[in-house]
């Protein structure tokens, strides 16, 4: 009897010590799980600040493949007028305050109107209209967002005045058209990509801002298609590079229907 007393004690030591084991181990398991989904959350919020979100989204998504496709997009390019020469002789940390101000400023009005600003170039801004899903309104969306760009500009000038910094002033075009859009890049380093000639298009309308001296300027192809809700001033067209005709634009006043 002492005998066998001996052995279910035992067995039930034995048997304690395994659950004892067991639960420290789940416990650590538990931990590491917790910990490694504290660390997925914190790296897809940084990764957040590399590519738009949605993108991410699907890159997370159990297939893992952002799949390209040809969509038609809106095109908004801004770009800093005579920001260079203002950098000159001025303190690299001051430079870099301005610049990230701005660009958080114009980010927001660009995310506010169904944007997605997708590349900083240097001083400038390419932010996209309906690459990333359908959007019927993405030419409204991207000429109202370049009028919030422009109110925002003047309540950001104020504020670089009262630091004692100098304003600035930007150009910003708009065009429409196809684009290939997807993850493009090597093995080893790839991000979320546009590729088309409304790229370019967009591009030379911001560079026209300079000779018809105002802001903002749309395409014709933008202009038929934005209903009356905003007051245009046509321009004269101008031969651009890479164009075989001259460009038509409009310089957008203001708008006129919120609706």
């Amino acid at each position: 009897m002492l005998y066998v007393l001996i052995i279910v004690s035992s067995t039930l030591a034995f048997t304690l010590h395994i659950l004892h084991r067991s639960k420290l181990k789940n416990e650590e398991l538990q931990k590491i799980v917790s910990d490694s989904a504290a660390r997925l959350e914190r790296l897809q919020v940084s990764f957040g600040s590399f590519a738009p979100h949605d993108v991410i989204e699907h890159l997370t998504d159990p297939d893992g493949v952002y799949s390209a496709s040809l969509r038609e997009v809106t095109v908004l390019f801004a770009d800093l007028r005579g920001f260079t020469r203002l950098c000159h002789g001025r303190d690299p940390a001051e430079v870099v305050e301005i610049l990230n101000g701005y660009f958080e400023t114009m980010h927001k009005a660009v995310r506010a109107h169904h944007g997605e600003l997708t590349e900083l170039t240097g001083d400038g801004i390419l932010a996209l209209f309906g690459a990333l899903e359908h959007n019927p309104w993405q030419e409204i969306d991207a000429t109202k967002a370049a009028i919030a760009m422009r109110e925002s500009l003047v309540t950001y000038n104020r504020e670089l005045a009262m630091k004692g910094l100098p304003s600035i002033a930007f150009g910003i075009g708009i065009h429409q058209g196809p684009l290939l859009t997807g993850v493009l890049g090597s093995r080893d380093l790839q991000k979320f990509g546009v590729v088309g000639d409304a790229i370019n298009v967009a591009s030379r309308l911001e560079g026209l801002t300079k000779h018809h001296q105002c802001d903002i300027l749309i395409s014709e192809v933008v202009k038929s298609k934005l209903r009356g809700q905003f007051a245009l001033e046509a321009k004269e067209p101008v031969l651009v590079k890479g164009r075989n005709e001259p460009v038509k634009s409009y310089h957008v006043v203001e708008a006129i229907n919120a609706s």
